[in-house]
């Protein structure tokens, strides 16, 4: 059952019991032991890495399972949105504004003597607990009965055996599931540039978007950013989640002082560009018909997009992740976190760019 279908009081209530497991689950379970403990829940996705590590999502739950090597309960995810609320001690950890979490989580390692690190995100980590949390966003209903885009982030959490709490996300079990080698690294803060000082850039549907035509190679997309290194360069093997020594490709590359990301795909064999996403907090600004897209709370663009298409008959195209765009022009309005809040940001791809998210 999807949150959207679910009151709240059917919603699981769990117990975080710290480096031994949460609510029913145990670290050191077998698969089997896993199903058993969970009851009737039927898992939509799964994944095996060759060194014989996996997970199991279980969507309709909303939390994720990850085995090490031998099929031993190792971590467990819980989503901020669909999964169980999680208790420690006094603190509720699941589907609250992040920054009280904090300080909650502060607040009982101090009184317990233990160290609270920070994570790749910015959020807390504690690893005397086995404890690593995160954020997403928020959607509520809509009154038409979908669902819509909040401007909030919510808390939600990563549960850890003992052999992976100093560094959950620097294990290889961590990063298989979830790989953020190639993120920028958080120190805790998210500051947004105030739009006076942020560049303007023109926008061509479909062809460019400020000076990134598309169809350049990685070198020309370089030098049109005035020569500025990547500061993260995303790529894999053909067949990466087997490690295997087949040659990388270039997926994408982060460029921090621009402010914006370049994804490539290929052509013969060489990369070139075919999509742009102008980040949120620290992007130039690009306009859509009077809209500014970048940088501003997400409802307020989903809310002007809605608008002008009752205004003018424009259709409008939902991407994988909820995104919203103009029909015919592959631009999806996405969102970045900066806090406890979400800002508009924007991907802009050719034509025949197939956007997964």
């Amino acid at each position: 059952m999807g949150w959207w279908n679910r009151e709240s009081v059917d919603r699981p209530q769990w117990v975080f019991d710290p480096l031994a497991g949460v609510g029913p689950l145990r670290f050191g379970m077998d698969s089997d032991e896993v199903e058993a403990a969970l009851g009737e829940v039927l898992n939509s996705a799964s994944q095996v890495a060759r060194n014989g590590s996996f997970w199991v999502r279980y969507g309709d739950l909303g939390v994720t399972t990850l085995y090490a090597p031998g099929m031993l309960l190792a971590a467990v995810a819980i989503d901020a949105m669909d999964g169980p609320t999680v208790r420690l001690a006094d603190i509720e950890l699941i589907d609250r504004v992040p920054s009280e979490v904090r300080a909650d989580i502060h607040g009982l390692a101090h009184r317990q003597q233990v160290t609270v690190g920070m994570n790749w995100g910015g959020d807390p980590e504690v690893a005397a607990w086995g404890l690593s949390m995160g954020a997403a966003q928020a959607w509520e209903p809509s009154a038409g009965g979908n669902v819509r885009r909040t401007d909030r982030a919510i808390s939600q959490a990563l549960m850890v055996a003992p052999e992976l709490a100093e560094d959950p996300y620097g294990t290889d079990l961590v990063t298989l599931w979830r790989d953020i080698g190639e993120q920028p690294a958080n120190p805790g803060d998210w500051p947004v540039t105030a739009e006076r000082d942020r560049r303007h850039w023109a926008w061509t549907p479909l062809e460019c978007v400020g000076p990134l035509r598309f169809g350049m190679s990685p070198q020309q997309v370089a030098a049109a950013l005035g020569g500025e290194a990547p500061a993260a360069r995303r790529g894999h093997a053909p067949h990466y989640w087997y490690r295997t020594s087949e040659p990388w490709c270039l997926n994408e590359d982060r460029f921090d002082g621009a402010g914006v990301t370049a994804h490539y795909g290929y052509q013969e064999g060489v990369p070139i560009l075919g999509a742009v996403t102008v980040h949120g907090r620290t992007g130039p600004q690009v306009s859509f018909d009077g809209i500014d897209l970048i940088g501003r709370t997400v409802t307020a663009v989903d809310a002007a997009l809605f608008q002008r298409a009752e205004d003018e008959e424009m259709g409008l195209v939902i991407g994988c992740s909820g995104d919203l765009g103009p029909d015919g022009l592959n631009m999806y309005v996405r969102s970045a976190r900066a806090g406890d809040v979400m800002v508009s940001e924007a991907r802009f791809c050719v034509a025949d760019w197939e956007d997964h998210g």
